[in-house]
């Protein structure tokens, strides 16, 4: 039999781990709304560590895309691998820089993006059509004022950093032997106690500027987490316990809620902090998650809901976050006076979600998958 008659089963999915996708997700959105009151600095966010869902997502995302196709490649080409990638990821992409161009005129401040009220709508298009494709623009090309690789919706670059890793994985990391892959591993590790412990901010804030700097904090943050979670889906140490959802799902909402540790001048106990997060704690909760099991029906729907919205969530919540903080800078309100506006751009991002998922991604994606995606591959 050759390997155009072999046809690639689908796997069940890991409900516990769709479900704390979601979590993370949400999470996230709740730690951006907090940041318009952060005055600025890294030592007064509240849920401090929500930036660190990141780095969930990328360890989640490797030990995913490990369990999925590691044992394919005999009935699955690159490009096959590719494209079912891009069909999975690729419809929201472009969706969100959509939503971030609509908004874009209405983030007009003069305190937090005084860029706006100024630029030629032909640059925007330009702007839009370039994050379509997940082009990262350089600072002097950047139309917001923050320096980022894509200004209509500044998430996009961990997506980035996700189809790198993707290539990665395809080129080079599903050959390695597990001993190769484990030495890496530490390398990487290594890479991130270095920066987060030893550098010169005490955290892995960044990655979405196209500079030397930012793009080795990119990097760092992508190398460990992404092929840590190769490395665990293919070991298979699993850890069996009850109610692993729930456990986990409390254990990220602490690990995001703890509040910065040390100050200016012991930026390393926040480092430490962070790296025993990264390397420790979100693979011993991927490990927890994907040996559960769920029984109750309430449960299983409540995971289903959240993995099913929650990469939709991520993807296009951070356009209104930017209306909010024009909103917050500009009129300088207070958290008593803005929280409430806050809680509804929460539950607006979550409608949205759902409204594209259902009506937008979910159809893209199938119509996608008819017309390109072989179910026996060459």
């Amino acid at each position: 039999m050759n390997s155009s008659s072999m046809e690639i089963k689908p796997k069940k999915h890991y409900e516990i781990l769709d479900g704390l996708r979601g979590v993370a997700a949400i999470l996230v959105v709740i730690f951006h709304a907090f940041e318009a009151f952060n005055e600025g600095s890294r030592f007064k966010q509240i849920m401090n560590h929500g930036y660190l869902a990141v780095d969930f997502f990328f360890l989640l995302s490797g030990f995913v895309v490990a369990y999925a196709y590691d044992d394919r490649w005999e009935k699955m080409s690159q490009w096959e691998f590719y494209k079912r990638r891009l069909i999975r990821l690729q419809p929201m992409v472009i969706m969100g820089m959509v939503i971030g161009a609509s908004l874009y005129y209405l983030q007009a401040s003069n305190v937090a993006f005084p860029q706006i009220a100024t630029m030629p709508i032909w640059k925007l298009i330009l702007v839009m059509l370039a994050g379509f494709v997940l082009i990262p623009l350089p600072p002097s090309m950047e139309i917001r004022g923050w320096g980022e690789t894509f200004p209509l919706n500044g998430p996009a670059w961990s997506l980035f950093f996700e189809y790198i890793a993707n290539i990665l994985y395809a080129l080079f990391f599903r050959k390695f032997s597990n001993k190769v892959l484990g030495f890496l591993v530490l390398i990487f590790a290594g890479m991130l106690v270095h920066y987060t412990v030893f550098g010169p901010k005490g955290d892995v804030i960044g990655g979405w500027s196209l500079t030397m700097q930012e793009l080795y904090v990119g990097f760092t943050r992508l190398l460990y987490p992404f092929f840590a979670g190769v490395l665990l889906s293919r070991l298979g140490k699993l850890i069996h316990v009850k109610g692993a959802f729930w456990i986990c799902s409390v254990l990220i909402l602490v690990i995001f809620s703890i509040p910065r540790l040390g100050d200016e001048n012991s930026l390393w106990m926040n480092g430490l902090y962070e790296s025993i997060a990264i390397i420790v704690l979100f693979p011993l909760i991927v490990a927890i998650g994907a040996g559960g099991e769920i029984k109750n029906p309430l449960s299983l729907k409540i995971c289903k809901a959240l993995g099913d919205i929650s990469y939709p969530i991520y993807i296009i919540h951070y356009p209104l976050i930017y209306c909010y903080m024009a909103w917050v800078f500009e009129n300088k309100v207070p958290l008593k006076d803005g929280y409430g506006i806050g809680i509804g751009i929460v539950i607006s991002s979550i409608a949205i979600a759902y409204l594209c998922l259902k009506f937008y991604d979910e159809p893209v994606r199938n119509w996608l998958q008819n017309k390109f995606q072989k179910r026996k591959v060459s």
